[in-house]
């Protein structure tokens, strides 16, 4: 004794371009299998652009501090810092 659903075999019931933009149905989406490759496959490529962007930064903030560390003004600062912890005058 085998019970059927009684929606097998029928169409979905919202055929193309039903709803009038001319445009099918999503899909269902099949559940998560749990598989990396499944779950991620969107995201190909994701952590190469983000390893460049923060690469980008660093640079950006390296840049920044060498700017302000040649300046005068604190080449002065930290000459005098230096020179007081040695002790010379």
């Amino acid at each position: 004794m085998s019970r059927r659903s009684s929606t097998a075999g029928t169409t979905p019931s919202t055929p193309t371009g039903a709803r009038g933009d001319g445009v099918a149905p999503a899909p269902e989406r099949a559940p998560d299998s749990g598989a990396p490759a499944a779950r991620w496959a969107g995201d190909a490529g994701m952590a190469t652009a983000e390893y460049a962007v923060a690469t980008l930064a660093a640079v950006g903030f390296a840049g920044l501090l060498y700017a302000v560390l040649r300046s005068g003004e604190v080449q002065e600062m930290l000459t005098a810092l230096i020179r007081s912890a040695l002790g010379t005058p």
